[in-house]
């Protein structure tokens, strides 16, 4: 029997996830102008997470920055026993990560709008953030 690392079986785990929730999401794609100009751009997990190589500006640095904290702490909470708190668990994370990427808008954004959305992201997001941190005190074994 082949031991694998934690770190991959998280891998392999998030990425049947992905995998089946894109079936669910079918309907749901991303705006062909939100992907990378530079098709050689591999945003795979197998990359580090530092795109060796490549010059990124200070917003896509912190970006990254949050989503290499944002990512460990969701697969941690999707790794719950229960369905219900590895749900809200890995939902902790993922509005944290989603208010990290909001104050980065609001520090380095020009746009009104887009900094106007990134200020309502971030408090409906820190207060759904306290109602599930209350469930899961009040539910999670």
């Amino acid at each position: 029997m082949t031991l694998y690392s934690q770190k991959t079986v998280l891998a392999l785990i998030f990425g049947a996830s992905i995998a089946c929730s894109s079936a669910y999401a079918a309907d749901m794609a991303m705006p062909e102008k939100c992907m990378a100009k530079d098709s050689k751009m591999d945003m795979s997990m197998d990359q580090p997470m530092d795109m060796q190589g490549m010059q990124m500006k200070d917003f896509q640095k912190e970006m990254m920055e949050g989503m290499k904290k944002m990512d460990p702490a969701m697969m941690q909470g999707m790794m719950r026993d229960d369905a219900d708190v590895a749900f809200v668990c890995g939902m902790i994370a993922h509005h944290m990560g989603a208010i990290q990427m909001s104050e980065v808008e609001l520090k380095h954004g020009d746009n009104d709008w887009a900094k106007q959305l990134a200020q309502k992201i971030i408090d409906a997001q820190k207060s759904e953030i306290a109602e599930m941190t209350k469930w899961v005190d009040e539910n999670a074994k």
